[in-house]
């Protein structure tokens, strides 16, 4: 399919991925039909991810670790009129060439998905749903709701701020004074294991302090050292 009739391109960052690779690949191709370019960027890999990939029809490329910098390598390749930004723990919906088409006949410039979180627990349903309204509310998406613009768009903001967290919260900031989002009710579907390891309570509570201190100006650098354990 040439990219005149492709309706965009979907980027996954990828490190150390390959016990999840084969699900997501299938299931993407799957689900966009041959109507997107898909483009896989490895961040350095040291087990089978990228093996994998290229046993695939797909695009692979190599970024520095960081989704960030993947995503905007991804992206600079893109083709056809639509961007989307998939993490490799999560799932699209069934209909979603259906959504991107209603998305594509109208004014907006950028959306997201809602998110569904892959246990059947009741409190992690609570969480999503929660997670959804405070989007909904905040006009801020994260990237496990599938962050997805018109590739105009993307590159008329200059695509992610090359930081090493709070990259999806910076560029729906920007994006928003464009216009709101679409939101999608028809979930993506993501991991719970993060969730599951640290518990809800941890992870929540871990989640709003980080974001609110970005918010009162505390660097992205300064958050990745103390996510991973160095001192602040």
């Amino acid at each position: 399919m040439t990219s005149d009739c492709l309706l965009g391109t979907v980027v996954i960052p990828v490190l150390n991925e390959a016990q999840q690779m084969d699900h997501l690949l299938l299931d993407v191709l799957t689900k966009t039909g041959g109507r997107w370019h898909v483009i896989v960027v490895d961040g350095g890999s040291r087990d089978a991810t990228v093996g994998i990939t290229k046993r695939y029809p797909v695009e692979l490329l190599s970024a520095p670790a960081g989704r960030a910098f993947q995503m905007n390598m991804g992206a600079s390749r893109a083709k056809g009129e639509l961007v989307l930004f998939l993490h490799a723990d999560t799932r699209l919906p069934m209909q979603f060439n259906t959504h991107m088409e209603h998305f594509m006949a109208g004014p907006l410039v950028w959306g997201r998905f809602n998110v569904r979180l892959d246990s059947a627990g009741y409190r992690l349903r609570v969480v999503a749903n929660l997670m959804n309204l405070r989007s909904r509310i905040s006009a801020i998406a994260t990237g496990d709701q599938a962050i997805f613009m018109k590739l105009d768009t993307f590159r008329e903001i200059s695509g992610f701020d090359e930081i090493p967290l709070m990259e999806d919260i910076d560029i729906s900031k920007r994006l928003k004074q464009l216009s709101r989002p679409f939101c999608i009710a028809d979930p993506v579907v993501t991991s719970s294991r993060r969730w599951q390891q640290d518990g809800v309570v941890y992870t929540i509570l871990l989640m709003w302090f980080m974001r609110l201190a970005y918010w009162l100006g505390v660097s992205p650098q300064r958050l990745w050292r103390w996510y991973y354990g160095n001192s602040l």
